[in-house]
Protein backbone atom coordinates (compact mmCIF):
# COMPACT_ATOMS: atom_id res chain seq x y z
CA UNK A 1 0.00 0.00 0.00
CA UNK A 2 1.37 3.41 -0.91
CA UNK A 3 1.88 5.89 1.83
CA UNK A 4 -0.77 8.64 1.58
CA UNK A 5 1.85 11.35 1.89
CA UNK A 6 3.82 9.87 -1.02
CA UNK A 7 0.67 9.64 -3.13
CA UNK A 8 -0.20 13.24 -2.32
CA UNK A 9 3.34 14.43 -3.09
CA UNK A 10 3.26 12.48 -6.37
CA UNK A 11 -0.06 14.10 -7.36
CA UNK A 12 1.28 17.57 -6.48
CA UNK A 13 4.47 16.93 -8.45
CA UNK A 14 2.44 15.83 -11.50
CA UNK A 15 0.30 18.95 -11.32
CA UNK A 16 3.37 21.16 -10.90
CA UNK A 17 4.98 19.66 -14.01
CA UNK A 18 1.83 20.47 -15.97
CA UNK A 19 1.87 24.05 -14.73
CA UNK A 20 5.49 24.63 -15.75
CA UNK A 21 8.19 26.59 -13.93
CA UNK A 22 5.76 28.49 -11.68
CA UNK A 23 4.32 25.21 -10.45
CA UNK A 24 7.78 23.79 -9.77
CA UNK A 25 8.75 26.89 -7.76
CA UNK A 26 5.57 26.54 -5.72
CA UNK A 27 6.29 22.86 -5.12
CA UNK A 28 9.76 23.77 -3.87
CA UNK A 29 8.30 26.20 -1.36
CA UNK A 30 5.68 23.72 -0.15
CA UNK A 31 8.25 20.94 0.14
CA UNK A 32 10.32 23.06 2.52
CA UNK A 33 7.43 23.43 4.97
CA UNK A 34 7.00 20.75 7.59
CA UNK A 35 3.64 21.88 8.95
CA UNK A 36 0.53 21.37 6.89
CA UNK A 37 -1.82 24.10 8.13
CA UNK A 38 -3.67 25.02 4.97
CA UNK A 39 -5.95 27.48 6.72
CA UNK A 40 -8.51 24.84 7.59
CA UNK A 41 -8.70 25.92 11.23
CA UNK A 42 -10.28 29.06 12.58
CA UNK A 43 -7.46 31.37 13.76
CA UNK A 44 -9.76 32.82 16.43
CA UNK A 45 -10.39 29.43 18.07
CA UNK A 46 -8.53 29.14 21.41
CA UNK A 47 -7.40 25.57 20.68
CA UNK A 48 -6.02 26.63 17.27
CA UNK A 49 -4.20 29.52 18.96
CA UNK A 50 -2.75 27.11 21.53
CA UNK A 51 -1.45 24.82 18.76
CA UNK A 52 0.07 27.82 16.94
CA UNK A 53 1.85 29.10 20.07
CA UNK A 54 3.21 25.75 21.26
CA UNK A 55 7.03 25.60 21.01
CA UNK A 56 9.47 22.71 21.21
CA UNK A 57 10.73 22.32 24.80
CA UNK A 58 14.32 21.70 23.68
CA UNK A 59 14.26 24.51 21.09
CA UNK A 60 11.86 27.23 22.30
CA UNK A 61 12.16 29.26 19.08
CA UNK A 62 10.84 26.34 16.98
CA UNK A 63 7.17 25.45 16.70
CA UNK A 64 5.81 22.01 17.52
CA UNK A 65 4.13 22.41 14.10
CA UNK A 66 0.36 22.30 14.03
CA UNK A 67 -2.78 20.24 14.25
CA UNK A 68 -1.85 18.42 11.02
CA UNK A 69 1.23 17.00 12.78
CA UNK A 70 -0.59 16.13 16.02
CA UNK A 71 -2.02 12.79 17.10
CA UNK A 72 -3.80 11.71 20.25
CA UNK A 73 -1.62 9.37 22.27
CA UNK A 74 -3.73 8.80 25.36
CA UNK A 75 -2.08 5.45 26.12
CA UNK A 76 1.24 6.04 27.84
CA UNK A 77 3.71 3.52 29.24
CA UNK A 78 6.81 3.99 31.36
CA UNK A 79 9.14 1.09 30.59
CA UNK A 80 12.69 0.08 31.55
CA UNK A 81 15.29 1.39 29.10
CA UNK A 82 17.65 -1.58 29.59
CA UNK A 83 20.28 0.58 31.32
CA UNK A 84 18.62 0.96 34.71
CA UNK A 85 16.50 3.97 33.70
CA UNK A 86 13.09 4.42 32.22
CA UNK A 87 11.60 5.56 28.91
CA UNK A 88 8.21 7.02 28.04
CA UNK A 89 6.37 5.18 25.27
CA UNK A 90 3.40 6.92 23.65
CA UNK A 91 0.83 4.81 21.84
CA UNK A 92 -1.27 6.38 19.09
CA UNK A 93 -4.97 6.28 20.05
CA UNK A 94 -6.21 8.75 17.42
CA UNK A 95 -8.75 7.14 15.08
CA UNK A 96 -9.93 10.41 13.51
CA UNK A 97 -10.08 10.63 9.72
CA UNK A 98 -6.72 11.91 8.44
CA UNK A 99 -8.16 13.52 5.29
CA UNK A 100 -9.77 16.61 6.86
CA UNK A 101 -6.70 17.06 9.09
CA UNK A 102 -4.34 16.80 6.08
CA UNK A 103 -1.99 14.55 7.95
CA UNK A 104 0.02 11.39 7.38
CA UNK A 105 -1.83 8.29 8.58
CA UNK A 106 -0.69 6.63 11.80
CA UNK A 107 -2.25 3.33 12.80
CA UNK A 108 -3.88 3.17 16.23
CA UNK A 109 -1.47 1.20 18.42
CA UNK A 110 1.72 2.55 16.81
CA UNK A 111 4.30 3.10 19.56
CA UNK A 112 6.83 5.92 19.81
CA UNK A 113 9.62 6.31 22.35
CA UNK A 114 9.45 9.90 23.55
CA UNK A 115 12.83 11.56 24.16
CA UNK A 116 12.85 13.34 27.53
CA UNK A 117 13.77 16.66 25.89
CA UNK A 118 10.55 16.56 23.81
CA UNK A 119 8.15 16.38 26.78
CA UNK A 120 6.42 19.63 27.70
CA UNK A 121 3.93 20.48 30.40
CA UNK A 122 4.08 24.21 29.69
CA UNK A 123 1.10 26.18 28.41
CA UNK A 124 -1.51 23.66 29.58
CA UNK A 125 -3.37 21.47 27.14
CA UNK A 126 -6.94 22.43 26.18
CA UNK A 127 -7.55 19.35 23.99
CA UNK A 128 -8.38 16.82 26.70
CA UNK A 129 -5.85 14.42 25.13
CA UNK A 130 -2.17 13.63 25.38
CA UNK A 131 -0.74 14.98 22.10
CA UNK A 132 2.28 13.73 20.19
CA UNK A 133 3.63 15.83 17.31
CA UNK A 134 5.44 13.80 14.66
CA UNK A 135 7.89 14.88 11.97
CA UNK A 136 7.92 13.83 8.34
CA UNK A 137 8.36 10.25 7.15
CA UNK A 138 11.90 8.88 7.07
CA UNK A 139 12.56 5.65 5.21
CA UNK A 140 15.19 3.10 6.20
CA UNK A 141 14.84 0.41 3.56
CA UNK A 142 11.30 -0.90 4.00
CA UNK A 143 10.90 0.66 7.46
CA UNK A 144 9.26 4.03 8.04
CA UNK A 145 10.03 6.12 11.10
CA UNK A 146 9.04 9.59 12.28
CA UNK A 147 10.77 11.78 14.84
CA UNK A 148 8.89 12.95 17.90
CA UNK A 149 8.84 16.75 17.66
CA UNK A 150 6.84 17.48 20.84
CA UNK A 151 4.91 15.54 23.43
CA UNK A 152 2.28 17.36 25.49
CA UNK A 153 0.82 15.82 28.61
CA UNK A 154 -2.93 16.09 29.24
CA UNK A 155 -3.73 18.84 31.73
CA UNK A 156 -6.98 17.15 32.65
CA UNK A 157 -9.27 19.51 30.73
Amino acid sequence: MLDRAWATAHAVASAAAALGVAGVCYLGLVGACSGRDLGQWDPNDPVTQWFAALMQPNNPKESCCGEADAYWADEVHVEPDGRGGQIVVAVITDARDDGPLRRIHEDVGTRYVVPPNKITRKDGNPTGHVIIFLGTNQWHGEDRTRDVVCYVMNSGV
